[in-house]
């Protein structure tokens, strides 16, 4: 295994700085929690437990990028990118756009901050309004924000169909007459009316078949170049992730176990979960395949009500020790740019 730097640096993830290794930091995450309570008794008014769906979390996007949050269903990565953008409001910890502080904005400062800051939902189906036409869909953003006049909403909105490839003759159709990948552009254009700099996609192309999953991810590649976009990916699709981000950081019950650019993670990962994870991705080379050893985890995922004590991976980690069920491994940075958070790698 790789032997760890000489000190861990594990505050260098949340630092404060506007740069690091010469680049622009856009977003930037510490220690970031979201339980969600559980209540009992007489009108559920007692707390009994919590769901530790985000169990401090701490990450850097920098700007112009695509960082890929990848894990298995339940791990926290939808409601990593939804506290982010403060549609869940974080029980703890920091989130930093530009250097400024978003978790404690509320009212006006919060509505002009998420200007900045978009998101584009799994299910092309239940995020948009059935009762909207597409043009009201498209142009409720810049109504929220009270941008331009009605002939100059109408402008954009044609603009922003365009951009996704859509006809803008299509303003007057409602969301049952399109297909899913349709549907998923028509949530983009409303995504980009605001023109945003950030952008979380949540698992955006899950929903959609085969052969639309590649025109709506080379949209979002396309659309990243024109308009200068950063962003959050996430996803469970592994073979996509790698063509889609530079980095990827993976995420086990709440909790990031490694961080590292995409080529390095994926000929080298260090974590025995994310090698796990690898080990199922196919290969297309039969001869490769073949001789290719397949992971199989034991067991299931503990709950997020009552997470394992130390690591939380160690109730299905192969290769796990003592140290495993007593401490909680930090994430350290044992190789430039390459952070894992394990008792066996640091």
């Amino acid at each position: 295994m790789s032997q760890a730097v000489s000190e861990p640096r594990t505050s260098s993830v949340g630092a404060t700085s506007a740069y690091a290794d010469g680049k622009e930091v856009l977003v930037e995450v510490t220690n970031l929690k979201k339980y969600f309570p559980i209540k009992s008794g007489i009108l559920f008014q007692r707390e009994v437990a919590a769901v530790k769906a985000v169990d401090g979390v701490s990450f850097k996007v920098y700007k112009g990028e695509t960082l890929g949050l990848v894990g298995e269903s339940g791990c926290g990565k939808s409601t990593t990118g939804r506290t982010i953008l403060q549609l869940y409001r974080p029980t703890s910890g920091s989130v930093k756009y530009r250097g400024q502080e978003i978790t404690n904005l509320k009212g006006e400062s919060l509505r002009r901050m998420r200007r900045e800051m978009q998101m584009i939902f799994q299910d092309p189906y239940a995020s948009l309004n059935p009762r909207m036409s597409v043009g009201r869909i498209v142009a409720e953003p810049l109504v929220v924000h009270n941008i331009g006049t009605k002939k100059e909403r109408e402008e954009r909105v044609a603009e922003l169909l365009e951009m996704v490839g859509l006809n803008p003759y299509f303003v007057r159709r409602y969301p049952h007459e399109f297909s899913g990948g349709q549907r998923q552009r028509i949530g983009l254009a409303r995504s980009l009316a605001l023109n945003p700099s950030f952008i979380v996609a949540d698992e955006p192309i899950s929903a959609l078949d085969v052969s639309i999953q590649a025109q709506v991810v080379n949209l979002l590649q396309r659309l990243q170049e024109e308009l200068g976009l950063t962003y959050l990916f996430i996803a469970h699709d592994l073979s996509m992730v790698r063509h889609l981000c530079d980095r990827v950081a993976v995420m086990y019950l709440g909790k990031i176990v490694e961080i590292a650019e995409s080529e390095e993670l994926y000929t080298n990962p260090l974590h025995p979960y994310t090698q796990a994870l690898l080990s199922a991705v196919p290969v297309p080379d039969p001869a490769v395949e073949e001789k290719r050893q397949r992971i199989i985890l034991k067991g299931d995922v503990p709950s997020p009500i009552n997470p394992p004590k130390g690591c939380n991976f160690n109730t299905r980690c192969p290769v796990s020790i003592d140290v495993c069920f007593e401490t909680e491994p930090e994430l350290v940075e044992v190789l430039p740019g390459h952070w894992v958070a394990c008792h066996r790698v640091i």
